[in-house]
C-alpha cells in the first residue's frame, strides 16, 4: 500500500516542483547570447518551429532579437503544401515572428520525406544564401539527432555542418543547435528538467505556464497535423517546455571549439 501510495505522490510533488522552478530555469546560459543581432531559425517543415523550437523562439524574443525563419520545404508529404506554408505564416505569429521574417523554401529535389536525403550541395547553397540576403550571424537547427530521426532534419544539421567545415559562412556566423534526448526523456515533459540542467548544455530554455500555452496555441494553426497520437505529443513532449541547445560553432569566443561529434 505505501509503495503505490509513493508511486503516486512522488511524481506529482516533482511535477508540481518542476513547474516552480520554471521560472528560475528561464533562459539559463541565455547571456552567451549577447550581441547577436540577426538569429536565423533552421527547420525542414511547418510545425517544426512550435513542435520543437517554441522554448528558444519565445525565449529570443523575450530578449527583443529579431528572429528569422527559413523552412526548407512546404510539407508536401500528403499533397498539403500550400495549407501547410499558411499554417506556419499563422503559428509564427502566434509566436511573435511577423510574416516578413518567414521564407519557404518549394523546391521539387528537396521532398518532405521522413526517408528522404536531402541533395546537400543543393540545400547548403540555398541555405547560404538566405543567411547572405538576411546578414546572419547566428543560425540554429537541429542536432545530428534531428530530435526525431527524421532524415530532413538531419540533413539540415549535415548542411550547416558542411558550410562551417569548409569556412563558407560569413566571418562571426555562429551555429547553435538543438539537442536530441532518448525517447525516454523526449516524454518526461517538465519532468526533464532536473536532466536538463544537469546535462552540459550552453544554453537551457525552460518556458513558464503562460509561454507553455502560447506554444501550444501556435501548434493549434497547424490544423492539417492535428492528429490524435500529436494532442499527445504537446501534452508529454519535453519539447514543447524545455530546449537544451549547445554550440557547434561559437564565432568571437576563442575557447569555444568545435564540439566532436
Amino acid at each position: 500500500m505505501l509503495l503505490a501510495v509513493a508511486l503516486i505522490v512522488i511524481p506529482v510533488l516533482v511535477l508540481f516542483a518542476c513547474k516552480r522552478w520554471t521560472d528560475a530555469f528561464y533562459g539559463l546560459g541565455s547571456n552567451r547570447l549577447l550581441g547577436f543581432r540577426t538569429p536565423l531559425l533552421l527547420i525542414a517543415h511547418p510545425d517544426d518551429e512550435c513542435m520543437f523550437f517554441a522554448p528558444t523562439i519565445l525565449g529570443l524574443l523575450r530578449n527583443e532579437l529579431p528572429l528569422s525563419v527559413l523552412c526548407c520545404s512546404t510539407g508536401n508529404y500528403y499533397n498539403q503544401g500550400e495549407i501547410r506554408k499558411t499554417e506556419l505564416i499563422r503559428s509564427c505569429a502566434v509566436l511573435g515572428i511577423p510574416s516578413s521574417n518567414v521564407t519557404v523554401i518549394d523546391h521539387r529535389d528537396l521532398p518532405d520525406d521522413p526517408m528522404a536525403q536531402w541533395d546537400p550541395h543543393l540545400l547548403s547553397s540555398l541555405i547560404l544564401r538566405h543567411i547572405h540576403e538576411k546578414n546572419i550571424d547566428m543560425v540554429i537547427t537541429f542536432d545530428e539527432g534531428g530530435v526525431s530521426g527524421h532524415a530532413n532534419h538531419v540533413s539540415l544539421y549535415k548542411a550547416i555542418r558542411s558550410l562551417h567545415c569548409a569556412q563558407k559562412l560569413p566571418e562571426g556566423c555562429s551555429i547553435l543547435l538543438l539537442e536530441s534526448v532518448n525517447v525516454l526523456r523526449k516524454y518526461l515533459s517538465v519532468l526533464d528538467l532536473p536532466l536538463s540542467w544537469l546535462c552540459p548544455q550552453d544554453v537551457l530554455y525552460v518556458l513558464p505556464e503562460k509561454q507553455y500555452q502560447q506554444a501550444k496555441e501556435a501548434m493549434t494553426c497547424h490544423q492539417s497535423q492535428l492528429l490524435w497520437f500529436r494532442h499527445l505529443y504537446l501534452l508529454f513532449s519535453r519539447y514543447m517546455v524545455i530546449n537544451s541547445l549547445r554550440f557547434l560553432f561559437r564565432a568571437n569566443e576563442p575557447d569555444t571549439k568545435e564540439k566532436s561529434q
